[in-house]
Order: C-alpha cells, then structure tokens, then sequence
C-alpha cells in the first residue's frame, strides 16, 4: 500500500471472522495447561483459548488465500498457494518452504518433518528446522490423486494415502518404497482418521460409507451408512466413551455407538453450512466443530442420553453484512445486518462483547418451539435497513428495521437482545385487506431522538407515523400519498416538529409532526430523484441525500434549502455518513471508491479506493473510526481516523484525480484479553539470548534493582534507621585473633590453625584475617583477572557490601595490598565499560571509608591517578552523548 493511499484513514482492523472451510486444529500446550484451537479465516488465520474462547492471537496476512493448515506442539503450518509458512506464537514467522509448483491442499506434521500435498498429487518432505527437503513422492491424477493423508499410529516412517479412485497406499517414507495397496470402496475417500484401537483406521467416502478397516490384516471391522451422503469429517472420542463423531454437507452430525453398532444420537443443524472441522479433545467430554458459516462451537456430552450441548460458540454474518450503524456514545459497538436475516453487534474493543439478537421471523416463538431446520418457512427476508436511538432502550425496543420487499417493519431489543413482538404496518397493507397491493414494500425508516416514534415510508408513496412503543398507527402524511412514487427518505429534527420525505418524484417535502399531517408546508424540487436520506449525528439539522444520478446534496432542516451540492460517483452511491462534528460527509458508491468531501468548502480532501464496492459505511460517534462493509466479505472494517493522533495537512483533490487502491485491514488480536499465547512450548534451541554487554564502546548497566547500589551512598543513614532498640547480646569470649566462619552460628576456621607441643593454644599462621571475598581478591595479586572477584561482589547486597570494604583496612584483619587490589578491581570495570553504575558505587564507598588512610599510604595514593583517567574517559564519553541529545531535543522544542 502506497504511503500516499489515503492521508485521512489507516488501516486497523477487521471484525466478524471467526472461521471458513479449512478444518479446525487443536493443539494442545503444556506449559498452558490448555488446548488451543486455530480456525482459518481467509489469509490468516486465529488462535482461540479453550477455556473462555478468547482470541489469544491473529497469525500473519498472506498474499492470498490460505489453502491448507495444520499444526503440531510448536508451529502452525499454513499453505498459501505453492509456499508453506511455520509460524510460532502464532504471529512469528519461523520457516518457509517453496518448492511446490502447484497449489498445496493437505499437510500433516511427522515427528521433526512435516508432508505436504499439492493438487498434482506430489508428496514433499521437509525437514523442519533445515527447510531442506528430505524426500519426494510423484503420482499421478489419473491413477491416484491423492485426497487424503494420515500416519497410522506405532507404524514408524510409514504414512496412509487416500485418492479419489477409492483405494488406499501404505508408503515407508523413510526407505522410499510402497507396502501395500488397499483395494478400497469404488467411491472416492474424503478423509481418514486414527481409531483409539491400535491398526484401526476410519475411511469416509463420498458415499456416505464410513469404514473401519485394520490395517494389519487388512479388513473390515465395521461398516456404517451417514443417510445425508457425502462424509466429511470424523472424530472418536477418547474420554472412555466408544463413540465415533462424522460430520456430512447440511450441518448434521451423527454419533455412532462403536460397541452396539448404531446410531447413538445425531445432532441436527449443528451448523447452517457443511461440517468442515471437527475435533473431539483428548480425554475430555468435549467436541470443537468450524463450518463455513463462520462459526466457531463448543460442544460438551452432558445430556441425559449422552448426547451434546452448546457449551461456547463464537460466531459472525454466514453472509455479507448489508447494513453497519454505530450504536451508542461511545463508539465501541456496531450493529450489523446480514444478508442471513440476523442481526448482530460486534465490539470494537473485544469480541468476547459480541452478541446476535436472532434471526427475523414472522413468529419467534414458533420458530423457537420448531427448532432449528434447514429451510424456516418463518424465517424473514434480509434487513436492508434499520434504525436505533439509546433513549429508551431500556423500557421498550430501540431498534426498527425495514426487510427486503415487506410492507412489514420488525422491532428489536438492543437490551435484551432479540427480535420484538411488534410488527408495524398500516392497516391498508394488511393481508384482510381487499385492495392490497402485494408489490408494496416498505422503502424508508427513521426513529425520533425520543425513541416514542417511527417514520415509515413505502413504495407507493405513503409515510406513515407508528408509537414504537405499542406499535400503534398514530397517524398518516399526505392525502392520500406524500408523493407520487415511492418513498426513498425520511427523516425527523431534534425537537420533533418537522418531518423530511423525499421522493422518486424528485421532490423534498417538509410536513408539521403533530398537526395538520395531511398539509405540505414546504416543497424543494430537486430535478433529479432522491435515492435515500443519511441525517447527521447528534443535534445537526443537516441531512445528506443521495440522487439517482450519482450525486449527492446536504438539506438544511431549519433553513430548509439545499446549502451544499457536492460532486459525484462514477456508480450508484451506497451510503452515506457524516463526520460527528459534522464538518466532513464521507460517500461510497459502487465505483468501490470512497470519498470524503469538507462541507464548509464543498471541496474533495480524500478518496481511496477498495478491491470491492462498499455496501455500507458509517463514522463511530468519537471519530475515531470509519466502519465499512464490502460486498462478497463477510466482515465489518474499520479504519483509524489519523486526524486524531497527528497533524494532517488536507488539500482539495480533483474529482478526475484516480483514487489509489488500499489494502484491507486484517484481523487484530483481542487488545482487552490479558492472556497470551507467548506462553506455548519453547524450544529453547531457537530461543534468542541477548549477550551481556553489546558493544565495548557502550556503557553497560548491570541491570541490577537500584536499592542494590544507590543505597550504599548512605548506608550510614540506613544503618542508623535499621538500629534495633534492644543492644544485641554479646557472643561467647574467644581469642580475638581467631578467624570466623560467615554463618548463622560462630564456627572458627581452624584450618591454617597449628598447635603447639608447649601449649594449648590454637595459633594462626598469619594474623591476616581475610574474609571470602579478601582471599579472593588477595588470589588476584597474581593473575590480576577479576571476574571471580566481581561476581562474588555483585552477589552481595549493600549491608554486606559495606562489611567487606570496610574489613579490607589492616586495622581490621585487611592488608594495604589487597586494598590496592581492590582499586585494581574498579579500575578494570570502569576500563571494560560494563555493570558502570556498580563500579561508581563500590568506588565512592571504597573512598568514603578510607579516605584518609588512602591518603598517608604511599601504595594507595600514587594509583589515584589510574583511577581518575578510568573515571573521566567513561565520563566524557557519556557526557558528550547526554549533551547531544540534549541540544537535539531542545532545538527540535524551539522549532
């Protein structure tokens, strides 16, 4: 995407996908203690927790569209075409493998390689971590086309082939040669699956057959028949239930009893599409199933007859969304129509928010008592359009829609999340009505800022006012009709005093809400048809109206002229919407282009254009976002208003000025969900280790807490604060020159201790008494390498750091030259550039403590120079970076 696509909107995310036809995968993570399940959801695909069904993460955008998955404890496997992608924590790209030539379509991981498939029937082998490839198989189509692959359990380097002629291939893959063929079922084999018996494999056939056949002696143990044909998916479960799982085209699932060899129970619609994916979990009552029809469920065997439940589900639009409004202040939901007459709210924080209120019906509790079918005779046409107010949504339905060739408007319950009992239409368009026209449908809608009225305008002309509330007709504009054609907009000012309609007559007519209805106050001719009404957010008076011919025009209510006509679309404008502010209107046609126009200045200031004509758009209540859905996706799209985080210089555009094409945004990971899916298994081969000082030119901290050096600064103050209120107790009397052992009780070290035949006292070789750290330092007078030292120093915490200096003084049981040691020591931090804040603190309580010992010794005092040279290169160094940086931002302040 060109950086110059669009100066007003970026990019952020999509909503609504959950998953498509590849099957679902379960991993299972042993340092989550979790399974993981992993849907496909176009050109990428997500990662779900078990637990709650939380997006954990949304893998990488593809160039096209995925065509295979699968997955092992360590990596996602996606095929894009002829390349395969692995990818760790689901969002880090680890390998990638390229040397199909045609598009892949199954892939199974094999201990540390991974097959892979193409649609020419070429079997490749890749050694995983190398990304060499470690064997190749060739058939070919008219032979054997491969339609399924599988590895059989405890047959080592050995691999199952199914194809569609009917029979099966059992390959050794690491000698390269066939072990037999199976004769298989003259019908083509649609998939494979490992039985929890041992040789045991389950066949599906495009028959409807499901076999179980033994490898080993190869024959059949069992055959069931699925009455709905064509098997595409089986599962077992491994919970100690001898249950086996198969999924068909029309949603249905079958359970069959292995031991009494019938059907157990069978699960009717369990998704509006085909049964794709479906996966029972290990040793658990519990079964993940993905369709097509963008669902993603969770079913648990707790029933009295061992049959499943709906225990989770996330879900979108089966079919395009048709109709996107913002519902609310604060612009975190969006209610959305499908073309699957459902009507759903999406979140734009968090999906686990997401809710439906239902498909439309013509009787919701007949529908309800008669389950779920395959065709509802009750089931409703799509909504083409519908309108919300938040005012009353607690006391009475907020929402009213208008459906595709109804006369019938429907109400809904945004609080309660369902479809209303009313249904609003005039008495002339009811069915006992003789003169009924059966073509008339309802064409426009508006609710009142009150939430108490609806405005309804039909394709015969007539506008007519309902209470939303009770659902009674209150009264009718016009006599007889408003206009004279159909309807195409109506709309309602603030304070309820007004009502808009326009018109396929290419009138704008204004009416009085209450009182004489049947009287036109005011009438503006348009010379062109209306095509619909969009009124601005809020308290504006401005409403925007679309015309046949491709333009667009803004009324003022309380002016009641036309006070902007703006230019036009090389396609049928779509929809329309106003900034919340109110000062820009963005329009899109099915040109797929989406313009944004500055109202004070009639003028063009951004356009972009998509891949696919919007259907519907609208701007969050914040500004924050642009919603738009798009004809053929069944998610909503959102876009970031970069107005609201930068400074945008905007410039009028040419309407001949081509818009650039930008990309769509992808799916974004859940920003409220505070798991994480970093915590998968690690292989600690690839993990990366940051080394410990990245450059010698660089000063290196130890990244050391700061009570661990600061503090001995003022490790008196400390001291005196830490002062217990009791003297402690006096140990036991012992000969001062004896030497201690550091421990919780006093031990002597008797160690370099020699007694004397004429006495009984214990007498030291020397009388130097060196603590650890003091002989490990008195070590380096030799070696002059001082890693051990410094490590042992910086294991210390300050109380003890302060101890060990402080007994380096001869007076103490030290030596001058250890003491010199000691500033041998600091001289080769400050030199090595590294843990520079510890070394400034040893140094400054090494100084403070023996300062004027320092002084009078000779040894000690001709090394200052050593140090103060150490001290001030490190110094400059650091005070020449601090500066320049410090110049850098003041400048960039003043400019």
């Amino acid at each position: 995407m060109s950086k110059t696509a669009s100066k007003i909107y970026v990019p952020n995310r999509a909503l609504g996908y959950v998953s498509n036809h590849l099957p679902v995968q379960v991993r299972y993570i042993q340092r989550r203690k979790e399974n993981l399940i992993v849907t496909c959801v176009g050109k990428s695909f997500h990662t779900y927790g078990i637990s709650h069904f939380s997006l954990l993460s949304v893998g990488g955008l593809h160039e096209s569209d995925i065509t295979a998955i699968t997955s092992d404890a360590y990596h996602v496997y996606t095929a894009c075409e002829n390349v395969i992608y692995a990818w760790r924590r689901g969002t880090e790209l680890k390998h990638c493998y390229k040397r199909h030539t045609a598009k892949i379509h199954l892939m199974i991981p094999f201990g540390p390689h991974l097959i892979s498939v193409d649609e020419n029937s070429i079997v490749k082998i890749w050694d995983i971590k190398t990304e060499e490839l470690f064997l190749e198989l060739t058939f070919r189509n008219d032979d054997f086309k491969i339609s399924a692959i599988i590895h059989p359990n405890t047959y080592i380097n050995k691999i199952l082939l199914g194809s569609e002629q009917g029979y099966m291939q059992l390959w050794n893959i690491n000698t390269c040669k066939l072990i037999y063929t199976f004769k298989g079922w003259h019908s083509a084999i649609t998939c494979l699956e490992q039985a929890p018996a041992i040789d045991v494999i389950a066949v599906g056939l495009t028959n409807g057959k499901i076999i179980l056949h033994n490898l080993k002696v190869d024959q059949t143990i069992m055959e069931f028949v699925q009455d709905w044909g064509f098997v595409t998916t089986i599962s077992f479960r491994t919970d100690g239930e001898p249950i086996m799982a198969t999924g068909s085209l029309n949603g249905h699932i079958v359970f069959w009893n292995l031991e009494e060899r019938r059907v157990s129970n069978q699960l009717t619609l369990a998704h509006d599409g085909a049964i794709t994916g479906m996966r029972c979990l290990p040793n658990e009552p519990l079964m993940v199933t993905s369709s097509p029809d963008n669902t993603l469920k969770l079913w648990i065997f707790d029933m009295p007859d061992g049959g499943p439940r709906l225990l989770r589900i996330r879900e979108g639009h089966s079919a395009p969304p048709s109709f996107i409004r913002f519902h609310g202040a604060n612009g975190h939901n969006i209610l959305s129509a499908g073309a699957d007459s459902t009507l759903r709210i999406f979140n734009t924080q968090t999906e686990q928010f997401n809710k439906s209120l239902g498909k439309a019906s013509y009787n919701r509790k007949a529908t309800k008592r008669r389950g779920r079918t395959k065709e509802d005779p009750l089931k409703m046409p799509p909504i083409v359009e519908f309108t919300s107010e938040v005012t009353r949504e607690k006391e009475w339905d907020n929402i009213v829609a208008v459906h595709l060739g109804l006369s019938v408007t429907t109400t809904w319950s945004y609080d309660k999340l369902k479809m209303g009992d009313l249904k609003l239409i005039p008495e002339r368009f009811q069915r006992k009505n003789k003169d009924l026209d059966l073509e008339v449908s309802a064409t426009s809608i508006c609710l009142s800022h009150c939430g108490n009225f609806t405005i309804i305008g039909y394709s015969t002309g007539h506008v007519d006012r309902f209470n939303v509330q009770s659902g009674i007709h209150r009264a009718t504009y016009g006599n007889p009709t408003a206009h004279k054609g159909a309807v195409r907009g109506v709309a309602i000012d603030v304070l309820n005093k007004i009502v808009v309609t326009g018109g396929a007559d290419e009138k704008i007519h204004f009416w009085n809400f209450k009182n004489d209805t049947d009287k036109v106050k005011t009438t503006i001719h348009l010379g062109e048809s209306v095509s619909f009404f969009r009124a601005g957010l809020g308290d504006s008076s401005l409403i925007a109206i679309a015309m046949d011919d491709c333009s667009c025009a803004i009324l003022d209510i309380d002016s009641r002229v036309i006070v902007r006509k703006l230019g036009r679309h090389e396609g049928q404008i779509n929809d329309i919407t106003f900034s919340p502010d109110a000062r820009w209107l963005v329009t899109t046609g099915m040109d797929c282009v989406t313009k944004t126009w500055d109202i004070p200045s009639s003028q063009l200031i951004d356009q972009f254009k998509l891949e696919a004509a919007c259907t519907s758009l609208n701007f969050s209540p914040t500004g924050e976002f642009l919603a738009t859905s798009l004809v053929d996706y069944l998610g909503i799209f959102l876009w970031a208003n970069r107005t609201l985080y930068a400074h945008v210089s905007l410039r009028p555009l040419s309407e001949s000025l081509e818009a650039p094409l930008m990309i769509l945004p992808s799916v974004a990971k859940d920003t409220t969900n505070e798991e994480d899916e970093s915590d998968e298994e690690i292989d600690d081969s690839d993990e990366y280790k940051s080394p410990d000082q990245l450059s010698t030119e660089l000063l290196t901290l130890s990244g050391f807490a700061s009570s661990r050096w600061q503090n001995l600064l003022n490790i008196d103050i400390i001291k005196q604060r830490n002062k217990p209120r009791a003297p402690p107790k006096k140990p036991k009397a012992a000969p001062f020159f004896l030497p201690t052992i550091p421990s919780l009780n006093i031990q002597f070290d008797l160690s370099d201790a020699k007694q004397n035949d004429s006495t009984k006292l214990l007498t030291p070789i020397d009388f130097v008494n060196l603590s650890v750290f003091g002989k490990i330092l008195q070590k380096t007078e030799e070696t002059n390498n001082f890693n051990e030292a410094i490590e042992k120093i910086k294991s210390f915490g300050p109380q003890m750091i302060d101890f060990e200096i402080k007994n380096l003084a001869p007076e103490n049981g030290g030596s001058i030259q250890v003491m010199l040691q000691l500033f041998k020591m600091i001289e080769t931090m400050l030199n090595s550039n590294k843990d520079y804040e510890l070394a400034q603190s040893y140094l400054s309580i090494f100084l403070k403590t023996h300062g004027s010992l320092i002084a009078h010794e000779s040894t000690l005092s001709e090394y200052i120079p050593n140090i103060q040279h150490a001290q001030s290169v490190g110094w400059n160094k650091l005070q020449e970076t601090l500066m320049y940086g410090l110049c850098i931002v003041d400048l960039l302040r003043n400019t």
